[in-house]
């Protein structure tokens, strides 16, 4: 489409950048409600994201996304904050609003719990979810899981400083424990995630025995690439329902869409066959 004087203006901003496949997402739906619109990629240095960020009402922008390294920054940078941004310490996504004021939020959770409900069937029991990992994106999937009812987390993590600190910051109900328990840690377990780079095209295997997690429980993996790591290979293996990560990266993107080009963005197949193609390279 040709872009007129009028055009919705939005994009991603981090360092780098270039790999960001936010831009292929949004462009499909733009396309699809044959929007008026842009989404451009922004390569912000860091210690730059505030003035990016203040430059975006003078440029007609009606917000962005915000990636690596500036998501923490940015919670600082906004006038206003949704109160999920606060507790998971970070801001994905910024709105300019009216009088030019920055709000922040975090779709990040709502993104992990949609693909997770809409592609598992998966609902809050008395059984205890395993989280590997104690980063931002642990954080973001442990705060989506406690709002959505789940009744016990454990969080293993390589440092178990870092678990201890975020299972001590999240409260009642969660645990930390040694990243060598990880694999007893599964018995009696009705969800086991994966918030770890672990399994990652170009980093190492995630190292875990399945052995005593439940044959009935779900297996997820935040990361999309590749689309089945070896942890969804082998709980496929044995039975396990998976669930992979591109589902989150998709879902996390309609409420900024929403907010930016006044469309509720529909995830569908057409959608996701484009960014399995984009991913198969």
């Amino acid at each position: 489409m040709i872009l007129s004087g009028k055009a919705r203006l939005a994009g991603v901003m981090g360092w780098p950048v270039s790999h960001s496949r936010s831009p292929l997402l949004h462009g499909h739906w733009l396309e699809r409600y044959r929007i008026d619109g842009a989404y451009v990629p922004l390569p912000v240095p860091p210690g730059r994201i505030e003035t990016a960020l203040r430059a975006l009402p003078v440029l007609g922008f009606r917000g962005v996304n915000v990636t690596v390294p500036h998501k923490e920054a940015a919670l600082e940078m906004c006038d206003e904050l949704d109160p999920l941004a606060r507790r998971i310490g970070a801001v994905n996504t910024v709105v300019v609003g009216e009088d030019d004021r920055l709000i922040g939020s975090n779709t990040d959770a709502y993104g992990f719990i949609e693909n997770l409900r809409r592609n598992s069937g998966w609902r809050t029991g008395p059984a205890p979810v395993v989280v590997l990992g104690a980063g931002g994106a642990a954080r973001a999937v442990c705060v989506a899981l406690l709002d959505a009812g789940a009744a016990s987390l454990t969080i293993v993590n390589r440092t178990r400083l870092r678990a201890d600190f975020l299972a001590d910051e999240l409260g009642a109900g969660v645990d930390a424990v040694d990243w060598d328990q990880r694999h007893a840690t599964l018995e009696g377990a009705m969800l086991l995630v994966n918030t770890t780079s672990l399994g990652m095209t170009g980093q190492p295997a995630l190292n875990v025995d399945l052995a005593a997690l439940p044959a009935d429980a779900i297996v997820c993996d935040i990361v999309y690439a590749p689309l089945e790591t070896p942890l969804l290979a082998a709980a496929r293996a044995r039975g396990n329902p998976v669930v992979d990560g591109l589902g989150m990266l998709l879902y996390q993107a309609q409420p900024g869409f929403e907010a930016w080009f006044g469309v509720r963005p529909e995830v569908d197949q057409a959608l996701r066959r484009v960014m399995l193609e984009d991913l198969a390279g």
